[in-house]
């Protein structure tokens, strides 16, 4: 069983109820849920991709601890990152990697 994503409720359900609910029961609810056309090893991927494209290291860190979490490896990670350093840009990918190394040397 799946358990149901309740960060949006947690952080924003008083200020911002509706993005709450979108970010809780259709993000993650239901298209995250659609294992059986990309599994949620590959959905982290591309998330961990976009993520990294645009510069967003706010959400990175929680993304790439998802990532793990659905059996993203140190290896795959490091090579993702190094293929996206010559697409999205050196300083980008140098930031990722300071995250990505913090989680996948959690003990």
């Amino acid at each position: 069983m799946v358990k149901k994503e309740t960060a949006g409720q947690e952080q924003l359900g008083a200020f911002a109820p509706q993005f709450a609910h979108l970010n809780d029961d259709v993000l993650f609810g239901e298209v995250w849920s659609k294992e059986d056309q990309l599994s949620a090893h590959d959905r982290s991927l591309v998330t961990i991709a976009a993520l990294i494209s645009m510069g967003n290291t706010e959400q990175l860190t929680t993304h790439l601890q998802i990532g793990k979490n659905n059996g993203i490896t140190q290896e795959e990670i490091v090579a993702e990152i190094t293929h996206l350093a010559f697409y999205v840009g050196w300083p980008k990918a140098w930031s990722a990697f300071n995250r990505a190394k913090e989680i996948w040397q959690e003990k």
